[in-house]
């Protein structure tokens, strides 16, 4: 995979961001392995604890494995007022997980996120690159059975 991955780029630290997208994009638990950090230090030459930098300070990378639905609910002010609230006790409920925790069967990966971009649809989440709007308790539940019978 890094072949490949490797061969799309230059070999200089203005990629690093696209590297270590495509990179955990193509992971199958959506993350950054030390493995991956080692070969991309090697391919960029620049040190492991520079792309560790990298990775602790922008949100949309994991250092650790993720589910194959990653759920990102937005907390921002207009959807926290719309109620986020309610539809985060909802998930957490239904997926019988925490903020930052994978269901037991590797099929979801609850998280917040700061905004998502579409306030006027608050409040509102995101599964993978599906966005969900107008969001109430019921609909998280049909949203989340859709996924399930996906498996």
């Amino acid at each position: 995979m890094y072949k490949e991955i490797f061969s799309k780029y230059e070999p200089t630290k203005d990629n690093l961001i696209y590297i270590l997208h495509e990179i955990q994009d193509k992971h199958p638990q959506h993350y950054i392995s030390e493995d991956a950090v080692d070969k991309v230090a090697e391919y960029l030459k620049v040190p492991a604890n520079h792309i560790y930098g990298v990775l602790t300070f922008y949100t949309m990378y994991s250092t650790t494995p993720r589910g194959k639905n990653i759920i990102r609910l937005c907390e921002s002010p207009p959807c926290y007022i719309k109620g986020t609230v309610n539809i985060l006790r909802k998930l957490k409920a239904l997926l019988d997980v925490e903020i930052g925790e994978t269901t037991k069967d590797g099929h979801f990966t609850l998280e917040l996120c700061a905004c998502l971009g579409v306030c006027g649809n608050a409040p509102v989440m995101m599964i993978n690159e599906d966005v969900y709007g107008d969001l109430t308790e019921e609909k998280v539940e049909d949203i989340i059975e859709k996924y399930r019978r996906a498996k």
